[in-house]
């Protein structure tokens, strides 16, 4: 299954926009995710990721209401993040 899953930015590294990366935690796992097609995010923001790239920013009541129903259905177990 393919998923868009929340993660809050935690870190920016700038450079050329194509590159532009930041560290993202979901729920207590961090991964380096792609940022360009984000580039207003800063670190304490929350962006939906989907295979490494961040798609959009997400204000932090989304981000747990999406969390809460990825967990209710069992999604977050099969990417390692429960």
């Amino acid at each position: 299954m393919c998923l868009a899953v929340p993660g809050k930015v935690l870190t920016v590294e700038e450079g050329d926009a194509a590159f532009r990366s930041g560290n993202v935690d979901f729920c207590g796992v961090r991964r380096t995710v792609n940022l360009a097609f984000t580039p207003e995010v800063q670190p304490g923001d929350f962006v939906l990721v989907h295979v490494g790239f961040a798609l959009t920013r997400v204000d932090e009541e989304e981000a747990a209401r999406t969390f809460q129903y990825l967990s209710q259905i069992g999604a977050l177990k099969e990417e390692g993040l429960e």
